[in-house]
């Protein structure tokens, strides 16, 4: 695998297309339907409704919860394999891996970055690269207990950042439809949220490194 060229875990970037199609562009909220389909799927998450009903019939009570789903799942269980063993299983890592560059190309195909269709298993536009820890060396074993507390910092800003990069990709659908272009500035500044947010799973849901995410967009 090629290796990042940043010191940091993960390096994200994506192919700034020329020209955008129009058409696709107007329409992607539909066409994303399919592929969205199968990424619930394979992301395992399930929901239950519970309702207590008394002798007459009537509903007094309805409970929902969810399972959270195999990356929650592959979090936790990675995170455990640390704690007690020290090891991070290579195929476990292969998978999340995947996993992550799938969820990214839908990602970015949502966010009209790209008119190819999401491909469940070729990168085509999307460049996401991970190291391979040493867990035993590199990883302490016990910084997976409160990694989520650490990066609380990080959600708050990229609340934030994800709004504006939402509002981002609301102006450039009007300006693809008129002018077939992302506005460069946009597009520079969806990628960077990508890759902040990237950089903070990689630290603190795929347990890949100890080394605290930078606050940038580069």
């Amino acid at each position: 695998m090629t290796q990042p060229s940043s010191n940091y875990a993960l390096t994200y970037d994506i192919d700034t297309p020329d020209t955008l199609d129009r058409l696709s562009t107007a329409f992607r909220i539909f066409w994303v339907i399919p592929i969205a389909i199968i990424y619930g799927l394979l992301s395992g998450a399930s929901y239950y409704w519970t309702e207590v009903v008394t002798t007459n019939g009537e509903v007094i009570e309805t409970v929902s919860w969810s399972t959270g789903g195999i990356v929650a799942g592959l979090s936790a269980a990675t995170g455990l394999m640390i704690i007690f063993r020290q090891k991070y299983p290579r195929w476990w890592f292969d998978f999340a891996l995947e996993f992550t560059r799938f969820a990214t190309r839908i990602a970015t195909y949502m966010m009209l970055q790209t008119d190819r269709y999401p491909s469940t298993d070729e990168q085509q536009a999307v460049h996401l690269e991970v190291d391979y820890p040493d867990a035993e060396n590199d990883l302490n074993r016990w910084l997976p207990l409160i990694k989520w507390l650490l990066v609380i910092p990080h959600l708050f800003v990229l609340v934030f950042l994800i709004l504006g990069a939402m509002l981002a990709v609301f102006i450039a659908w009007f300006a693809i439809l008129f002018t077939g272009r992302y506005p460069q500035g946009l597009f520079d500044y969806v990628t960077g949220v990508t890759r902040w947010t990237l950089r903070v799973n990689a630290y603190v849901v795929l347990l890949v490194t100890d080394e605290y995410p930078p606050f940038t967009l580069r």
